[in-house]
């Protein structure tokens, strides 16, 4: 063998060297060619970026043809699904015959990733490495589709885009539904019908091609909750930005399984990218409906899912009415930990309209990491009136009801030792006697309906209404539990009776009132 041959076999050999991490990995090609794409920001690995990788990996191996990813955004699914994985199976998988079909609720968008995308098999960077695998057609080479020399294209279209027409091995359906539009009923069902009865004809082959849905949540009933509720057989992959333990995801595909890395709630998924922060920050600004659909993959009905948000009375006077009873409901997890639960208090009170009608009003409420004697004080401080300074208002409440789980009865016994029945009567109630809490809800969700409950325009009233509004599908339910325990134990003891159930009651009681009763006892 001539030097020269022994020169080209070494760099062959080499070459092999350098792209051997590439092509067995596209995470790894995905931090190779980042800087084709995104010259100015670096790439951040993180493991919720490895699971989508590690799932697309597995399409590409045949483990996996029907897959459903919810992330939410700004988790690099639209570059790791239609721009770097594309490019990956092209040049390092050596398959440059395969032909992609990818489809947004707008053009714009697939387009804006087509660009993306032959950008980086056209780089040097890219072509250095495998450019003599294919190279590209000048037949095809637009922002609408592009194509190579071995049959091998790539389509940008939309939902309504897609006709009878094209067939691919790959169809990537990123974001199909506009969050903007997602409460008109009629779109949402042309949507779902154009995901089910026209993209499973739009295979090159029924049982090797594969379908890919990547989005963060919108609504119920979006296309996810379509594959997910229709059981279509998608393999799929959740993470929520922060870990409910209560939705852990485990998938398992060929002889794998991945499962959610994260153990406590609360946990970020991205916290080298989105920090406790920032996730505060987005928390605040999108609001509950939106962080619970895009954000935690849980979409609630806009406005609440049992007990919408405006079933809830705005009380407008500075001053509260005369109360002629006073209710607190404390769900207990005495924890300093912010992955764990809180605990949670509300203070209701029962007053009368000028019709002499039933009606509730939230005064105060808080939830707190607390430790245990730290929670039994803060119970105090806040039921029991004092001429100390306080930080908080104080309240003379009539009744405490506390959850009777394993840590309620023990801030309960020692709410007993400290405080007897001199202050106040305490009362632990089981819940679980009236089902479950999504049963619970439900029960009291007519006394919202019927504009009996009032809250005033505080901060704190809203963070009720808030977690109230998109519950079952909320990070937490500690002040869920607090109203439905209130609710419904005002509702059992006849303080919250419907405005009928109030009349026929006073009815009743005039019936059996005699004459002499409304009498004076003495004559002026």
């Amino acid at each position: 063998m001539t030097a020269e041959l022994l020169d080209v076999a070494a760099r062959g050999l080499k070459l092999v060297k350098i792209r051997q991490p590439y092509e067995d990995s596209l995470l790894n090609f995905a931090k190779y060619v980042w800087p084709v794409v995104e010259p100015a920001i670096p790439f951040i690995k993180g493991y919720a970026i490895e699971a989508v990788a590690e799932h697309l990996q597995a399409v590409t191996d045949g483990q996996i043809r029907r897959l459903l990813i919810n992330v939410p955004p700004g988790f690099t699914k639209s570059l790791m699904t239609d721009v770097f994985w594309p490019a990956w199976e092209w040049g390092p998988k050596g398959r440059p015959w395969l032909r992609y079909m990818c489809a947004a609720y707008s053009n714009h968008l697939t387009e804006r990733d087509n660009m993306r995308c032959r950008n980086v098999v056209i780089s040097d960077r890219y072509r250095a490495l495998w450019g003599n695998r294919f190279g590209i057609s000048n037949e095809q080479f637009t922002k609408v589709k592009f194509a190579n020399d071995c049959t091998g294209w790539k389509l940008a279209t939309s939902v309504s885009g897609i006709g009878t027409g094209e067939r691919a091995d790959r169809v990537i359906i990123d974001d199909p539904n506009n969050p903007m539009e997602m409460e008109s009923e009629t779109i949402r069902a042309t949507t779902n019908m154009w995901f089910t009865e026209i993209i499973p004809d739009r295979l090159n082959n029924q049982a090797e091609s594969a379908i890919v849905v990547i989005q963060q949540r919108t609504h119920e009933e979006d296309v996810s909750g379509t594959a997910i509720t229709r059981e279509m057989g998608y393999t799929h992959l959740m993470i929520p930005m922060r870990y409910d333990s209560a939705r852990h995801c485990t998938t398992t595909y060929g002889t794998k399984t991945w499962t959610d890395w994260r153990e406590e709630d609360g946990e970020l998924a991205w916290e080298e990218r989105f920090s406790e922060e920032i996730s505060q920050e987005l928390e605040r600004d999108k609001g509950p409906y939106a962080w619970a659909g895009q954000y935690q993959q849980m979409p609630a009905p806009r406005g609440g899912a049992i007990i919408k948000d405006a079933y809830w009375q705005e009380w407008k006077p500075d001053k509260f009415p005369d109360f002629e009873y006073i209710l607190a409901s404390l769900d207990t997890a005495y924890t300093e930990k912010k992955e764990n639960d809180p605990s949670a208090l509300t203070i209701w009170g029962v007053f009368r309209d000028e019709a002499g009608n039933p009606k509730l009003m939230l005064m105060y409420a808080w939830q707190e990491r607390l430790q245990f004697y730290d929670l039994v004080q803060k119970v105090i401080n806040t039921c029991v009136v004092s001429p100390a300074p306080a930080s908080h208002p104080r309240y003379a409440i009539d009744r405490l009801l506390i959850e009777g789980k394993a840590s309620g009865l023990s801030v309960a016994q020692e709410l007993y030792r400290l405080l007897g029945q001199s202050k106040f009567g305490i009362e632990t109630v089981d819940p679980k006697r009236y089902g479950d809490k999504v049963a619970r809800v439900h029960s009291i969700q007519h006394i919202f309906a019927d504009n009996m409950v009032y809250a005033p325009d505080r901060s704190w009233a809203d963070m009720v209404i808030n977690q109230v509004s998109v519950f079952p599908r909320g990070a937490h339910d500690d002040l869920v539990d607090c109203v439905s325990m209130a609710v419904r134990y005002l509702r059992d003891t006849g303080f919250a009776l419907r405005r009928e159930e109030s009349a026929i009651a006073r009815e009743d009681d005039m019936m059996y009132r005699s004459p002499s009763d409304t009498a004076p006892l003495y004559q002026v």
